[in-house]
């Protein structure tokens, strides 16, 4: 009987161990906001969105019109690793996470440039994903250096995205829309191809990327209109 009391107790133990350990990774998950700095150029504003779900971090990192996702991360005690991009293609980040800071270097070939991140408080990042996305969007598509404008029109049914999209070629309808973990994902139907567009909220506008028919991408960003 003691020895089974025993094994009960180091049972709870080891369960307790767990969930405290699990609760103390949690704390990682959020926005974090900062700056990129390289020698002989100006400081960058990024974002980085981290999520931890049972020691798999997931998110993006946000650097002006460009918004990058983690294809794999780690966190070893307090040693945090990213890689950005499919097979870490934007580069990698390796960073300590000290509270509510994360500093490190972000590497992608022959650059590093050191990173500085503090977490936004929830209250602000709530608000910040809080951003209506319903109505009328005043859009610019960079198109080989070009600007492209277009406006855009949303319509979002909790995670489904509908619309359309207008510009001097016409109009084209959304289709395949998503809005879901701050992502907002749709095609549009062009007249040479479907066009595929994927943006996240930063700082009230939509910024983002596009891909016409595997012949072109670009970058593109949208301010609500009043």
């Amino acid at each position: 009987m003691k020895t089974f009391n025993r094994l009960v107790c180091l049972f709870v133990f080891t369960f307790m161990l767990a969930v405290s350990a699990a609760f103390a990774q949690d704390t990682l998950s959020g926005k974090y906001e900062g700056t990129l700095k390289m020698a002989g150029a100006a400081d960058e504003k990024v974002w980085l969105e981290l999520k931890n779900d049972g020691g798999k971090i997931s998110g993006r990192l946000t650097k002006g019109q460009t918004a990058i996702d983690i294809s794999e991360g780690t966190l070893a005690e307090s040693k945090l690793s990213l890689k950005l991009g499919a097979a870490a293609k934007e580069g990698t980040i390796s960073g300590v996470v000290d509270g509510d800071k994360i500093s490190g270097d972000w590497t992608a070939g022959e650059a590093k440039r050191s990173l500085e991140l503090k977490k936004v408080p929830a209250a602000e990042a709530a608000s910040s994903a809080a951003v209506n996305l319903n109505g009328q969007w005043e859009a610019v598509a960079d198109a080989q250096g070009q600007p492209f404008p277009f406006l855009l029109v949303l319509k979002i049914d909790g995670e489904t995205v509908t619309g359309s999209s207008s510009s001097q070629l016409g109009e084209s309808q959304i289709k395949s829309g998503t809005w879901k973990d701050g992502k907002l994902v749709f095609e549009l139907e062009g007249q040479n191809g479907v066009i595929s567009m994927s943006a996240v909220v930063v700082e009230g506008k939509l910024s983002g990327d596009f891909d016409f028919a595997g012949q072109l991408q670009g970058k593109w960003v949208a301010v609500k209109k009043p």
